[in-house]
């Protein structure tokens, strides 16, 4: 009788710790999704492939691209559909300081996937591989890789396939990285079609702790639209405006900077305090007396030639074959060059320092900076300007901070729209029609 109550006893136990336990014993693995299968990267990217083709048509259509019917929202979207790939979810983009980098992009239907390989083998050499049982493609002179499942096309081009590859094939559901889950709920340019993130070991050494580069085009330009969120207070703050020089026909480069560095300036520890004097070192430029004397404005202006007068001596005969010599002067071209700057009462001492580095050198009461073209100084009591050309440049009151670059013809237009707190927005202005004119961007 005990032994009975005894069986039964235990069957009731058995009976309950399996009532319990089932929907852990019978519990069916969830696949990994394509974010949980994402590496880590430096850099790291999201793009809606047909809204960015839908976007940038029209530029292409207005500079009249060749083949730009192969980048149009139609063209991508049969070329998806026949290759089985799904363009309509986001494609994710990572790459690293190396140069190595890849993408993962959703696959609707895997049976079509290989036709497309098969295709692109009739134009590089492409050799079959085997890894974890899963077949790899490899495209050894431009040390590239292809490999594909049921739901994810993976492509990657660099040195470092291995860890990349075994990211995305032995991935568990629900273990995307901590860096791709910062981006993936990242509210800034949530609704962009093209975002560029990253949180770069370089970047967090000087106290950025996220930069992100959203695409933004119309039919002339394309943009960059910017944005930088700092992990401490910044110490700089915009100023309302300041004194500029004015920009003239030829001008390819130009800075305007106005900005209150009053917190910056008793801040050695700031990241940026910090970053400005590393750069310096690398010249001998004196970034503590700059940051001292500097109230901080600044603008320069670069390009065309001006014309000067320079006297030069010159040997003369006269009818009895003396030798004489003969002051002249002459019209000789030099580069534009004019830059401004506005300084406290410790402006003077800076001028000094600058001379004393070797930064700024005096010859017949002319200047240079460096390897710059022979500058007047002329010092109004809050600003030091420094031109060629006989006269001073006119000045104007303006709050911009931005810029220009022209580097072989192509202008590219900077500016700095916003600071807060911790967050900095910007934007970068790219035109179009000479990089397609050229085929190059710079």
């Amino acid at each position: 009788m005990f032994k009975k109550i005894s069986l039964i006893f235990i069957l009731a136990i058995a009976l309950a710790a399996f009532l319990v336990l089932r929907p852990y014993i019978f519990k069916k693995t969830e696949a990994p999704l394509i974010v949980d299968r994402l590496p880590e990267a430096d850099f790291l990217g999201r793009a809606y492939i047909l809204d960015v083709a839908r976007e940038t048509s029209g530029m292409l259509f207005y500079h009249k691209v060749p083949f730009r019917d192969l980048f149009s929202y139609e063209f991508l979207l049969s070329q998806g559909k026949m290759y089985g790939l799904n363009l309509q979810n986001p494609a994710y983009l990572f790459a690293n300081e190396t140069g190595n980098w890849g993408a993962i992009i959703e696959v609707s239907d895997s049976s079509k996937i290989l036709e497309g390989i098969e295709r692109l083998r009739k134009f590089v050499d492409i050799k079959d591989t085997f890894m974890n049982n899963q077949k790899v493609f490899q495209i050894k002179k431009e040390n590239g890789y292809l490999t594909y499942s049921n739901n994810y096309l993976f492509i990657y081009k660099g040195a470092n396939f291995n860890a990349a590859f075994n990211r995305v094939t032995q991935a568990k559901y629900g273990d995307y990285s901590p860096a791709w889950k910062s981006f993936l709920t990242e509210k800034q340019f949530k609704d962009e079609k093209l975002v560029l993130y990253s949180n770069w070991r370089k970047l967090k050494e000087n106290g950025v702790e996220t930069a992100i580069f959203a695409h933004d085009s119309d039919s002339v330009s394309f943009s960059l639209l910017a944005y930088v969120r700092n992990k401490n207070p910044l110490n700089i703050s915009m100023k309302k405006e300041g004194l500029n020089l004015k920009s003239g026909e030829f001008t390819n480069k130009m800075l305007n900077v106005h900005l209150d560095i009053s917190k910056l300036r008793n801040s050695p520890e700031d990241p940026l305090y910090k970053w400005l004097v590393k750069i310096g070192k690398k010249v001998s430029f004196p970034t503590v007396g700059f940051l001292e004397a500097w109230e901080g404005d600044l603008s320069m202006r670069l390009g065309g030639y001006q014309l000067v007068k320079e006297t030069y001596i010159e040997s003369v005969l006269d009818d009895d074959f003396n030798i004489s010599e003969v002051v002249k002067e002459k019209e000789v071209k030099i580069p534009g060059f004019s830059v401004l700057f506005s300084v406290n009462k410790n402006g003077r001492k800076l001028i000094n320092q600058l001379l004393s580095k070797g930064i700024l050198t005096k010859e017949d009461g002319l200047y240079r900076f460096l390897y710059s073209p022979q500058l007047k100084m002329r010092n109004t009591g809050d600003y030091f300007i420094f031109h060629s050309g006989q006269f001073t440049p006119k000045t104007e009151s303006h709050g911009d901070n931005s810029g220009i670059w022209t580097q072989n013809g192509t202008k590219v237009e900077f500016s700095l729209d916003s600071v807060s707190k911790h967050e900095i927005f910007g934007n970068i202005y790219i035109p179009i029609d000479r990089i397609l004119k050229r085929n190059r961007f710079l």
